[in-house]
């Protein structure tokens, strides 16, 4: 997996969220997959005050501790200001600016190629000179050329 280090402003999205821990999503009644398919049931990409529409956010955030606490995880999009979220009723949370350290995926089915990062994260950081605040990571999915089963995306850790 690549990486490299960024440094983003602070983001505001919208979307559909809910709290997990990892331990409630290795099992069988995981919330995250009924999550994805509430978001794709939605109209959110359509929706008025939506910024790059094509870009699909999956922020984990309002972590409890670290990897092994409950953590806030919301499927959305970032939004120009808060009158989006007043007009459809939808969670609005803010990413603070911050550093991050990109994980790039390699190409592969969405599902396999999610799990093998977060993985390869979690293993990365038990001995990293980088050390995370959990401020609020994200998947960054670009959905203009999308193909589940040949898909690479982009997970940004936030880092001090």
């Amino acid at each position: 997996m690549n990486t490299y280090t960024t440094h983003k402003q602070k983001l505001l999205l919208t979307g559909v969220a809910v709290r997990t821990t990892n331990a409630e999503e290795a099992g069988t009644n995981g919330r995250l997959p009924k999550l994805w398919e509430t978001y794709f049931q939605s109209t959110l990409p359509s929706l008025p005050g939506i910024r790059d529409p094509h870009y699909i956010y999956s922020l984990y955030t309002n972590y409890e501790s670290d990897a092994t606490g409950a953590y806030t995880t919301l499927i959305g999009h970032e939004i120009n200001d808060e009158r989006t979220r007043e007009d459809n009723n939808l969670e609005v949370m803010l990413i603070p600016e911050s550093k991050y350290l990109v994980f790039k995926t390699r190409k592969g089915p969405v599902y396999e190629v999610v799990a093998e990062a977060w993985q390869e994260i979690w293993d990365y950081f038990k001995e990293a000179a980088e050390v995370r605040t959990y401020t609020g990571d994200f998947e960054l999915y670009d959905t203009r050329n999308y193909d589940p089963v040949n898909l690479e995306i982009e997970i940004y850790i936030a880092i001090k």
